[in-house]
């Protein structure tokens, strides 16, 4: 979800704003941190958590030009464990005058917990299934959230939902916790004629009964509570084709009549090429047998409802970062607010790769520069949340950590593994069985990725993912002989949780006639040396010149050391736990490698430029190395 702050009657203006990507990004998510704020109270509610929704039949009657609903919910679930009472969230200010199985009444009370605690007839075994049919009225409350909100534009009643993270109970009676998806959906909008109303799924039908109209939907893919949702207001509506044979789907713009002119219809027709990425990219688009689309409503920025994104206005990144959400959120949904990275994170990364295909890499390179100007903004954050962090909109809504560091967390998981794999490990992770329209935590990207990486990625995630902060790096070049230069990689960390980064670091060394070497070196500890070969006299060094790593404030210089045999040499790691390395100038052949303990006896003699230490006790050894230009002795500490 991304929202822009601004006021309805303002929209005209919003397409003629030159804004840059950042600014118009910082104040959608500062708008929809706001609209939250008010919500997050809520804990996961213990009483819903002993049965599984599998359908709901949701009829409502409303009229845009007042904040009401009157609604009959059905809905099928089936127990988990033996009930006798059924518990469903909804707000007190929302009376519920029946409840019935088939034509039986059932007793039921509205507690101070806003809950509907309904007594069955009889008791429901675990994994029998049962239908309570819901009949409620009332003003939903004004929480803060606009989960629920009746308002006009140009002068004419609309009415919307947006009920992310807490806000369905506002408006129905549901289960909302990330714990269960609805398998499938019908949604009945009844409402004054001249009115064109939308909802998730396709629409099924329209009748018309005297002065009121009934528009149907029916939604057949799991979908939480939290992305159910409806619009009533006199929308144009604007249809296009989009998906590659045999899937093809309709996208289904609803537009504000005063809105709709070519410029709009320009934006919205760039979603056919957006659309076409993401499918070749990732896959098919997630719920293809129905439909995609936007409705226009007055809130800032957009919302990522399953199959038609709320929308305040029809920008290209806005319209990239809703419908990435319909892989990355709607499709596999974040399994607790902790994990919130994996929606919005993705929707992030992905309009950020929009950028790169459609504007190039300089333009990209912007976007990820912005967006590390942002998170290293404050020395502290982690991407993922403690248990406290998930309650408090403002850090679960965080640009700069959920948002962005989690954006760019991805960004150096593709550096690090490849796009290759990268992309594979995506894909999986998408088809996977046990995620694909259900819920996933940040284990389980982890899992995906290191099963085609072939590698433990542990080390990462605790780094970028769980703790906090970003590395401040200090790059030395230095000119070695034989065609070789040395660099060498220092490193602090803004916060005290990481002891060190690991990571591929980028370096370019650039000539004095416009050669550029553009190196990435595996850096794991402070103070390691790398020997690479560069056709050139080196006269300038860069780090990360396209923006790959989180970093600030870090330095690249050349020094001017002068060349000297015995500084040509280096035995890493040091310290090492298990195997050391040999480093020497291409113009060096080595003879043999003889290493003594602290009693002067020998220990290993080998001709091999790299040697298993894992045998020997820990402790500090002189390595005495025998090249054609002498011999050069060395210190090694095996810990």
């Amino acid at each position: 979800m991304r929202k822009i702050y601004f006021l309805p009657l303002l929209f005209s203006s919003v397409f003629g704003l030159a804004q840059t990507n950042s600014e118009e990004f910082n104040e959608m998510v500062n708008a929809e941190r706001k609209a939250a704020s008010a919500t997050m109270s809520v804990a996961i509610n213990p009483n819903t958590a002993n049965y599984d929704v599998t359908y709901h039949k949701i009829e409502l009657t409303v009229n845009p030009s007042s904040p009401t609903v009157s609604g009959k919910v059905t809905t099928t679930f089936t127990a988990l464990q033996n009930m006798n009472t059924v518990t469903f969230d909804l707000m007190n200010e929302l009376t519920v005058t029946a409840v019935k199985q088939n034509t039986t009444n059932l007793a039921f009370v509205q507690n101070a917990s806003e809950e509907l605690v309904i007594t069955l007839p009889s008791t429901v075994a675990a994994g029998s299934s049962a239908t309570v049919e819901i009949t409620y009225n009332g003003t939903p409350p004004p929480s803060g959230f606009d989960s629920f909100e009746a308002a006009t534009h140009a002068g004419t009643p609309v009415m919307w939902t947006l009920s992310e993270p807490f806000g369905a109970r506002d408006w129905w009676p549901c289960k909302q916790d990330l714990n269960d998806k609805i398998e499938s959906v019908d949604i009945f909008i009844t409402a004054p004629s001249q009115y064109v109303a939308v909802a998730n799924g396709l629409e099924q039908s329209q009748t018309v009964n005297g002065s009121l109209k009934t528009t149907h939907f029916h939604h057949g893919y799991p979908i939480p509570a939290y992305l159910i949702c409806f619009a009533v207001t006199n929308y144009t509506v604007y249809t296009q084709t989009a998906g590659t044979p045999p899937n093809t789907f309709p996208i289904v713009n609803y537009v504000y009549p005063e809105n709709f002119n070519a410029t709009t219809q320009a934006q919205m027709d760039e979603t056919i090429g957006i659309m076409d990425f993401f499918e070749n990219t990732f896959e098919t688009y997630p719920f293809h047998t129905e439909k995609y689309g936007h409705a226009q409503f007055g809130w800032g920025g957009g919302m990522e409802h399953t199959t038609v994104s709320f929308m305040n206005n029809f920008s290209r990144q806005l319209i990239a970062h809703e419908l990435a959400h319909h892989w990355f959120g709607d499709k596999v949904t974040c399994g607790t607010w902790k994990d919130i990275w994996l929606n919005e994170g993705f929707a992030t990364y992905l309009a950020s790769m929009v950028i790169e295909n459609f504007d190039g890499e300089s333009a990209f390179i912007a976007d990820k520069t912005n967006m590390i100007n942002n998170i290293t903004s404050q020395t502290g954050g982690a991407v993922y949340l403690t248990d406290t962090e998930a309650l408090n909109a403002n850090r679960i809504f965080s640009s700069r950590l959920s948002y962005n560091k989690g954006a760019m967390v991805l960004h150096m998981l593709r550096f690090k593994l490849g796009d290759a794999v990268f992309l594979q490990g995506l894909k999986n992770y998408l088809a996977d069985p046990v995620l694909a329209y259900k819920y996933a935590q940040t284990p389980h990207l982890q899992v995906h990725l290191e099963t085609v990486y072939g590698n433990s990625l542990t080390e990462f995630f605790n780094d970028w993912v769980y703790n906090q902060g970003y590395p401040i790096y200090s790059i030395t070049a230095q000119n070695w002989g034989g065609g070789q230069a040395k660099i060498t990689i220092n490193q602090t960390q803004s916060n005290a949780s990481v002891t060190y980064f690991e990571m591929p670091v980028p370096v370019r060394l650039t000539g004095s006639g416009g050669q550029t070497l553009d190196v990435v070196l595996d850096n794991t500890y402070d103070g390691e040396e790398f020997l690479v070969n560069v056709p050139f006299t080196v006269t300038g060094v860069q780090f990360d010149p396209k923006k790959h790593i989180i970093s600030k404030n870090s330095s690249a210089t050349l020094g001017n050391e002068t060349f000297v045999n015995s500084n040509a040499l280096a035995v890493y790691p040091n310290p090492t736990h298990q195997t050391a390395h040999l480093q020497m100038p291409n113009d060096f052949t080595l003879e043999t490698v003889t290493i003594y303990n602290t009693l002067g006896q020998m220990v290993l003699e080998t001709e091999a430029y790299e040697w298993d230490m894992s045998a020997l006790a820990n402790g500090t050894y002189q390595v005495k190395i025998t090249t054609n230009e002498g011999v050069f002795h060395k210190k090694l500490i095996k810990n």
